[in-house]
This record gives C-alpha cells, structure tokens and sequence, in this order.
C-alpha cells in the first residue's frame, strides 16, 4: 500500500475532517482495549522492540540499526525480526544489508527461530503493538518534526494509540535534527515527566560523494520526508526543488523520467535516500544517487545502560 499522510493529521487545530472521523477514532481505541493480550515470554533471549505511536517516519529501522551495532561491537549474537507486509520490502533489504533478519508474517514463529539460531537479543522492527509478546524493552520513537501531529487516533489523526499511553512507556528517543524540543519536552512532562529521553540526530555518511556547490533536486517516498530534506540542508546542499511521494511508494519509470527531465530543465543534480534507492536500483537509473545516514544518539551509554539494565 502507498500511503501518503491527509495533511490535516498534521495541522495543529481541529479541522472539519479530525472532527468527522472522531468517532471512528474512538471505536479503534476500544478495539486495543479489547484486543487479546495472551503475551508470551521468551527466557533464552532478549527482546527489544523499537515501535512508535505516530504512524510512520519515526526512525523505527534507523534506532533499530544502531542498536545492532552497538551490541555486535562489544560481540553480542543479535538478530533482527520484523513482521512481513508487502509494501514494505525496501526496510526488509536495509535491514538485511545490515544483520541477520528473521521476517514472516508470525513475529513469535521468527523469534523462535531466532531462539534455536541461539542468537541473544531480538531487535524488533515495529510491533509496540502487538500484543502477543512480552518484550524484556520498549522503544518508542517519535519524529521531531511531526511529533504527535494533530494529537488524534487513527483515522482522525496519525496516532496509533492515546498519546496519554506515554505514562506506560519508560523510555522514548526523538529521532530527527532536534527540532522542536522544547515543545515537545513540555508535552512529554503533561503526561510522564518521569519517561527517559534520548535525542537523536540522523548524519550523513557518505558525503564526501556530493559536490555541494551543485544544485539538487531531493525526492523521496518515506515517512519523514521533511526530516531528510533538513537533514540535506543542515549539511549544505542546495536543494532547489524538492518532490514527495508516499511512504514505500513504487516508483515506475516514467516516475523517474519525470525527475531527470526536470533536473535537466533546472540544471540540477538528483539525490534521493537510501531507503528509496534500494526500490529504484532494479530500474538502473545512473543519474539518480543517494545518501546514506546513521543515527547519531548523543548518549549511547545511556542506551547501553537501559539494555543491559544497569540503569535500574
């Protein structure tokens, strides 16, 4: 499915449709309330699950990542599982190119692999929701630029549960350029000023491939389009135009033709991501190349602390 986001999810006020589509919101609310919670515990393993309440552009796979690899640098046997959706094959491949992944539609059939593999800890990509596994961690992740958009549920707005439920989550990473902090902090202390926070910046690793005194066009189809772009600007591109798609969106060719012929037009460079490379590089086109990003956490040890429980 290609999704893109109605704009008025992030509009600050109410809007005509939040509005029309509250009562909906409501009855997906109670459906949580009622839904099954027969949580199954796993002894030989850890279990980390990195999810979020704002519906995508978290960050989720990029947090999800950098916990690899902090954990397989001090040598811990760690895995990834993530639940199998067909719209979502380009995180199936970023992550694959980044550790060993166990997907399929049944996340406890892919952590009891994981379990007989022998593998330590499970980073779950997604699955805050699910509640058929106790996690031994909960990560939620937000985008500071989105944040929490208009504060409603699905379908009146973009959240997947009450933001009231931060009181149940005990820790949450701000995933983005660290926009916006000091609004988002005064929402967080409303609810639980007690939450452990880590800010997070997403950096650019391959930049040295760019010119910088060109001009771009920058386009993706992910969640947090916005926090790319500033993320270019940030590291001093010169983004003339920019072109959003939807989330895990399938570009065609004509997709693509469109965006050389208007670089050609503009006399501009072409720059996309990582993750919407990985479904244009079946089509070859030569012209089009991406950035590359990591998470930065400014406290990693902090991170490693909670993992291993030492901040108890």
């Amino acid at each position: 499915m290609n999704f893109k986001k109605p704009k008025f999810w992030d509009t600050k006020s109410h809007s005509f449709y939040s509005l029309l589509f509250w009562p909906l919101s409501r009855l997906f609310e109670f459906s949580y309330i009622f839904k099954p919670k027969n949580k199954h515990k796993f002894k030989n393993i850890k279990t980390i699950c990195v999810g979020n309440i704002y519906l995508g552009g978290t960050g989720k796979t990029s947090l999800a990542i950098k916990i690899s690899e902090l954990l397989k640098d001090r040598n811990i046997k760690v895995c990834f599982i993530k639940k199998l959706y067909p719209d979502q094959k380009d995180e199936i491949k970023l992550l694959k190119k980044h550790g060993k992944l166990f997907a399929s539609h049944s996340r406890i059939k892919s952590l009891k692999t994981a379990v007989k593999q022998k593998y330590k800890v499970a980073i779950f990509d997604d699955g805050l929701q699910d509640y058929s596994i106790k996690y031994d961690l909960k990560f939620i992740c937000f985008n500071n630029i989105n944040w929490i958009g208009n504060g409603n549920v699905i379908p009146a707005g973009p959240l997947r549960e009450n933001i009231k439920n931060l009181k149940n989550y005990k820790y949450m990473f701000l995933n983005g350029n660290l926009e916006n902090l000091k609004k988002i902090k005064s929402d967080i202390n409303k609810i639980n000023p007690k939450i452990k926070l880590f800010h997070c910046i997403y950096n650019p690793i391959n930049i040295n491939e760019f010119d910088l005194s060109k001009k771009y066009i920058a386009f993706s189809g992910i969640g947090n389009h916005k926090t790319f772009i500033s993320m270019l600007k940030k590291n001093k591109f010169k983004v003339t135009k920019e072109i959003e798609f939807p989330d895990h969106y399938n570009y065609t060719k004509d997709d693509l033709n469109k965006i050389i012929l208007k670089s050609n037009q503009l006399n501009c460079k072409i720059i996309t991501t990582e993750k919407d490379f990985l479904r244009i590089n079946p089509l070859k086109f030569n012209e089009i190349k991406f950035i590359k990003s990591e998470l930065h956490i400014q406290d990693e040890q902090k991170l490693i602390n909670a993992i291993f429980n030492l901040d108890e």
